[in-house]
């Protein structure tokens, strides 16, 4: 019955995750017809499970309500005789018990233990998924992570489980060869607009074909939303500003955005939700030894957070 309430707890936490909407800070929900198929062949592998078990102890309950009626059946003169033909056996049987018992028990015990933390771990995720809250990633994420900058022709090809920062990179999930193609067909998108406005929908494509050929967008006016994160190494009038966003899950996410110059004496603090338009332009970052693109603010206001604070790889 164990096997029972795994899978049906399983089935039952990602039927929650939908249900509540909390869905959406584990996975890009373009996908999110993986976790409903799950829903459905966890929820019937679960029935398939309790019909199995509850088959096997009705079979069982028979079995010995028919050995009980036979047992009564016999004379008492026959089971006397049968009790004592027995005794030498089970004499000779408890010495030979004796010396065997230590083992079978010592062995039993490491499988009940090992059952018992593999069921441990199974039930481990069920409760963490119900019973704790999903929070959004906000900057503490970031201060306790930190990030950096990788130069424009590295990418995470050696490491796909690591969260990517500032600079989003899908790369890893193409041959070369196709990737190139899609980061010519992603150019072409916004190459030739004359200002660059990212959404919900088109800011991890907008940010990676910006991270990819910054030389082309030069002095265009670019504006997103997202939130403020000043650091620890950023003076003066310069705050990040990111949004959260998903490839495929959450073990692909990463904080992704630009450096941003806003105008003297802008007070921001980390957390607060802005939109952001400007021209873009080069700075050297100390931080990173390199130049990179920040975007100098022409207009910006302050917004209300999200809320969906994530964004997706819609493509």
């Amino acid at each position: 019955m164990t096997r029972f309430f795994i899978l049906f707890g399983f089935s039952f936490m990602f039927f929650m995750l939908h249900y509540t909407g909390d869905i959406n800070k584990y996975i890009n929900m373009k996908y999110a017809y993986l976790s409903i198929s799950a829903v459905v062949i966890m929820g019937l592998l679960s029935i398939f499970e309790f019909v199995r078990v509850s088959r096997l102890q009705i079979a069982e309950e028979k079995k010995q309500a028919t050995a009980e009626s036979s047992h009564d059946c016999q004379s008492d003169e026959h089971q006397h005789g049968k009790l004592r033909d027995h005794h030498e056996h089970d004499h000779v049987h408890t010495i030979h018990h004796d010396h065997s018992h230590g083992h079978d028990h010592s062995h039993g015990n490491d499988t009940r233990l090992k059952r018992f933390v593999s069921y441990f771990i199974l039930f481990v995720p069920i409760m963490t998924g119900l019973f704790l809250p999903a929070y959004a990633l906000d900057s503490s994420f970031v201060k306790a992570k930190g990030f950096s900058f990788p130069s424009f022709e590295e990418n995470i090809a050696n490491n796909p489980g690591a969260h990517q920062f500032l600079k989003p990179d899908s790369s890893v999930f193409y041959r070369k060869d196709d990737y190139d193609n899609v980061k010519n067909k992603e150019l072409e998108e916004f190459i030739n607009l004359p200002s660059m406005v990212l959404n919900d929908q088109n800011y991890l494509k907008g940010m990676e074909v910006i991270y990819n050929t910054p030389e082309a967008f030069m002095g265009k006016t670019i504006g997103f939303d997202g939130f403020a994160y000043k650091g620890e190494q950023v003076d003066g009038n310069h705050f990040f500003v990111f949004r959260f966003g998903f490839i495929h899950c959450v073990a692909d996410s990463g904080v992704f955005g630009m450096l941003v110059e806003f105008p003297k004496n802008t007070e921001i603090k980390d957390d607060d939700w802005v939109h952001v338009s400007g021209k873009l332009t080069w700075e050297l970052y100390q931080p990173f030894k390199q130049t990179i693109p920040v975007l100098k603010v022409s207009e910006w206001k302050a917004i209300e957070a999200p809320k969906d604070p994530y964004v997706y790889r819609s493509t």
